[in-house]
């Protein structure tokens, strides 16, 4: 039987293209479209600290939309469920299972069906692991057994995720720190039957700097949303003994945030939230006070008490200690860092950061470790003590790392554009301490650095031995042709386990080291065979200005010698300082193809050709790069239709563009200035550039600052200049800073008005991406019946 030519395309172009009409109940999919969306994927997988054991996790993908649709407070930048205390939604895995490295032998773990099962946490030791499991009344608390599987739920706790992880392992691997919904805590603050006034907020440029801020979304509105907050994110820390599963109280309920156990495990660093709250910016940026406790709950020394954070500098950061936390190898010493810029990229100064150590028993004044002409963007020791620095570059969009350790002078290791890919050595690979703290692996005076390996033919990852000596690399591993094979877990110098993929092959897990013969840990099978006759090909080619582009080719299932499609091209624009870093190569056509969720690629089953990655570089200044934004896209959308036409796969006049978030906004823009297009799909996307007057994106400037700059680039201005149809389509709790959903409707109602063709579907309870099952399957069915309306004729 030769269902396949069936299937693709036909039985999905039927089921896609039922037309189009104002409609307000989902489409689904057509059973052979669900399949691919209900397929399995390869598990992830994360190793024990200690290297004996693994995780397994299958994620769940596509919950349904009632699941969405359960009550949800909007406060302070975040999304809560106002019953269990935790954020509405998240991750959540539906199968776990455990592995036993030295043989590979798993066993699936008897996780609680009544819950959202979290990521497992494993102790320092690797003995024991912790599962946050939340149900519809509390997220709770289990422990795990790595030598048996077994779990206990811990009895009578209710954990409180509200402002971040609830669970904190001690070192010694016998008691957890764990945040809980205060007993008797009682129910939320209700609202005022009447306002009790209106709402006033001023601003007295005599007594303060200017406030600019980015378009938050979700803020705090009025006092009862002030009160909410305070109700939600209000937790008690306590000690939970691993033995007894016993827990007992530290400290007085508050707005408690971070909590940090020193590495000897008799110190806390912990910070709580408090008032003033702020109406323009999220909780990370409120009031915060920092202090170092003891195994009681009693403060031992306050740190610092941080106002909030309004009107930084684009691109700035806030002034006093930031990045709050324990130096790894000392017994309890804390380390932060601080601006010695007031916070402003453009301030003219010798050194923009310091970093800063005070030791137990902190009697005595923070001493300053170092300073850093640029700004501090990490600092992580190695086993042995050394210190690796990193620091940003604002101005050239640069990054440099150091090595400081003993009586040597610091050493320059590496030093490079941050995008380029091509030369970028690696990131170093850490480890979890018997302390719970982590560390740099350093064998011999090297370190062991991981990486993409991006080449002009593709991604190659790596595994790297990096001499601190002499700033030489030997390789341990680098993946081979025609394969895409990477890093996943490092558990020694020589020991590590990867994840190997090809064309034709799923991705399976593999015990490697060098010298040593590869053992397969997983044997997953293809779970879509129809998929592979999808074609796929990397392709490269220029820009008229000699700009390096490229796209990855996808050819439907049926694609014969010398026949075109009508194609979809699939973008994101980014900026780059230079051209050669801008026509680097990402990717790889190695890959496994799998198709999930409102991925574009499941047009190629529909009989489209899609160049999905089209690269839209814009290249320039980049405090003015975006002045030529329009000119930089029109070009690289021109190249890259007729590449595809010269290739001899694509109907150059029957071609469509599209993208999500800013690549939406490239997509209304191509549509607005230029006629290479018969139709756009934008999703989630920006269109009014005076809504967000801050800047955006990788923008520097404000309005006031370029305001022709602002008002060409918005494709809501052009309304009255389209060329072609667009399908707008947004989720209506849309949670992304800039993208409010009002930038769809407006944009609509301007092309409406100007008599362009146009559809605008919104998704109920939705947020920046689309996650339920109906929301997925009726996206697809909106882009796949939006094309054939446009491109089939």
């Amino acid at each position: 039987m030769r269902t396949a030519s069936v299937f693709v395309p036909a039985l999905v172009a039927l089921a896609f293209s039922s037309g189009l009409s104002a409609q307000d109940r989902y489409q689904t999919a057509p059973p052979e479209v669900r399949r691919v969306l209900e397929a399995a994927r390869p598990p992830m997988l994360w190793a024990s600290p200690t290297g004996t054991h693994a995780f397994l996790g299958d994620p769940r993908r596509n919950p349904p939309i009632r699941e969405l649709a359960r009550p949800m407070l909007r406060l302070a930048g975040l999304r809560l469920d106002p019953t269990t205390y935790a954020p509405h939604g998240g991750t959540a895995l539906t199968r776990l299972e455990l592995m036993d490295l030295a043989i590979g032998k798993t066993q699936a773990l008897a996780v609680p069906a009544r819950g959202r099962v979290g990521l497992p946490q494993w102790s320092p030791d690797g003995r024991h692991f912790s599962l946050v499991v939340t149900t519809d009344k509390a997220a709770e608390l289990w422990i795990g057994t790595t030598a048996t599987g077994a779990l206990r739920r811990v009895p009578g706790l209710r954990l409180n995720a509200v402002l971040g992880g609830a669970v904190t392992w001690m070192p010694g691997s016998t008691a957890l720190l764990v945040r809980t919904v205060p007993a008797n805590h009682g129910p939320l603050p209700a609202a005022p039957e009447a306002p009790a006034g209106p709402r006033i907020q001023e601003h007295n440029p005599t007594q303060g700097k200017g406030a600019p801020v980015r378009t938050y979304q979700d803020l705090l509105q009025n006092a009862h949303d002030e009160a909410l907050f305070a109700h939600m994110a209000t937790g008690q820390l306590q000690m939970l003994d691993l033995g007894t599963l016993k827990a007992r109280p530290l400290g007085r309920p508050g707005m408690i945030e971070d909590f940090q156990p020193s590495p000897d495990g008799k110190h806390l660093l912990v910070s709580l939230r408090h008032k003033p709250f702020s109406y323009l910016v999220p909780a990370d940026d409120f009031p915060v006070r920092w202090a170092v406790w003891d195994l009681q709950g009693r403060e031992q020394k306050p740190v610092a008490d941080l106002p909030r954070v309004e009107g930084l500098p684009i691109g700035g950061v806030s002034t006093g200690p930031r990045s709050l936390a324990w130096h790894p190898l000392e017994p309890a010493t804390l380390r932060w860092i601080e601006a010695l810029d007031g916070g402003d990229p453009k301030a003219k100064v010798p050194h923009r950061d310091r970093l800063m150590l005070w030791p137990a028993p902190f009697s005595a004044k923070a001493q300053e470790a170092l300073r850093t002409e640029h700004r501090l963007a990490g600092v992580m020791w190695t086993e042995t003590g050394r210190l690796l620095v990193r620091e940003y570059d604002r101005a050239r969009n640069w990054t440099r790392a150091w090595l400081h350790g003993g009586a040597a002078e610091p050493r320059l290791l590496w030093d490079l554009s941050v995008n380029d890919r091509y030369r970028n050595p690696g990131n170093p690979v850490g480890r979890i301490l018997p302390n719970g703290a982590y560390v740099l692996r350093e064998d011999q005076g090297h370190l062991l650095l991981t990486g993409s390996g991006a080449t002009p033919q593709g991604d190659r990852p790596f595994l790297n031995r990096f001499s601190l000596a002499t700033g030489t690399s030997e390789p341990l591993f680098r993946c081979g042709e025609g394969v895409y094979e990477s890093v996943t877990e490092v558990l020694a110098p020589n020991r590590f386990i990867t994840r190997r993929e090809s064309p034709s092959e799923p991705p399976n897990y593999f015990m490697k080291g060098p010298g040593q013969a590869e053992r397969a840990l997983t044997r997953f099978q293809d779970p879509v065979p129809e998929l592979r006759k999808i074609q796929k090909k990397l392709v490269r080619y220029k820009r008229p200005d000699g700009v390096d582009l490229s796209f990855t080719l996808y050819l439907p299932p049926d694609h014969q010698e010398g026949q075109r499609h009508p194609a979809l091209v699939w973008a994101y624009p980014m900026e780059f300082t230079d051209a050669s870093t801008a026509g680097q190569v990402s990717g790889s056509e190695s890959r496994f193809t799998f198709l999930g969720g409102t991925s574009h690629l499941f047009m190629a089953l529909k009989g489209y050709a899609v160049l999905d990655n089209a690269t839209m570089p814009v290249v320039g200044n980049p405090e003015t790069v975006n002045n030529t934004f329009l000119d930089q896209v029109v070009a690289s959308a021109k190249a890259a239709i007729d590449k595809a036409a010269e290739l001899g796969v694509v109907d150059p006049d029957r071609v469509a563009v599209g993208g999500h978030s800013y690549g939406a906004f490239m997509t209304a823009n191509l549509l607005a200035h230029s006629d290479l297009f018969k139709c756009g799909i934008a999703r989630s996307g920006a269109y009014n550039r005076t809504l967000t007057p801050f800047g955006f994106q990788s923008e520097r400037r404000t309005l006031w600052e370029a305001p022709d700059m602002y008002l060409k680039v918005s494709p809501f201005m052009k309304a009255h200049t389209f060329k072609a149809p667009i399908l707008l389509i947004h989720g209506e709790a849309d949670n992304n800073s800039g993208t409010f959903p009002i930038q769809s409707e407006r944009l609509f109602q301007a092309l409406k008005g100007n008599n362009q063709a146009v559809r605008y579907v919104t998704l109920p309870h939705e947020s920046h991406g689309y996650s339920a099952q109906e929301s997925v399957e009726h996206v697809l069915w909106e882009m796949g019946a939006w094309l054939d309306r446009n491109l089939k004729k």
